[in-house]
């Protein structure tokens, strides 16, 4: 649950500078989940209005960006609600043969995969894509966003003991898919330079 405090900021204009500060962060967020840049543009519009009308509500001295995050992905999940289409419940065993299996060779291009392609490693890149959204969204929240497995829980509504088996299998997949991966080009660069 989010923390609710009575007392307001006591700068309006400063609460707004504080949390436009995570604009860029969260509509990169809003990309990886509308995969749409219209929408992503709406999600983090409607997504800070939240924010502003319930400034007032926001404890001053907890953390800012973690409860920006928790509005954002609370309105996505209300969103989907509206369209009729809930979110995916994520059986984990089905997870597993989902992520043993996959090869990622015909997944869509998205905006989250040119966002994240352009600052990622092209291996990790790839493996991150053939990711199942569940996890893929729970190690990019810890490992790249760096929230707290409690932050995480809170934002995306789900138990902590799911957010930290979802990283854990998450990155177990991620290594095996890096570790059986061929060297990157720049590693075969490395190498033929040493001859």
């Amino acid at each position: 649950m989010l923390r609710r405090s009575p007392s307001a900021p006591s700068d309006g204009d400063t609460f707004a500078a504080e949390a436009l500060q995570f604009l860029e962060p969260l509509f990169g967020t809003a990309m990886r989940l509308t995969r749409n840049r219209a929408d992503a543009e709406d999600l983090v519009q409607d997504t800070f209005v939240k924010a502003f009308r319930a400034a007032g509500q926001f404890e001053r001295g907890t953390n800012l960006r973690a409860w920006l995050y928790t509005i954002l992905h609370n309105t996505w999940r209300n969103r989907l609600r509206a369209a009729g289409h809930a979110p995916v419940a994520l059986d984990d065993d089905e997870a597993d043969r989902v992520v043993a299996t996959a090869d990622g060779s015909n997944a869509p291009e998205t905006p989250e995969r040119i966002l994240m392609r352009s600052t990622l490693d092209a291996d990790l890149q790839a493996a991150l894509d053939e990711l199942p959204e569940a996890f893929r969204q729970a190690v990019w929240l810890r490992d790249v966003e760096e929230f707290s497995y409690a932050e995480i829980a809170e934002m995306l509504g789900i138990p902590m003991g799911t957010v930290m088996s979802r990283i854990s299998r998450g990155r177990r997949a991620l290594y095996e898919r890096l570790s059986a991966a061929p060297a990157s080009s720049r590693d075969a660069e490395v190498a033929g330079g040493r001859r």
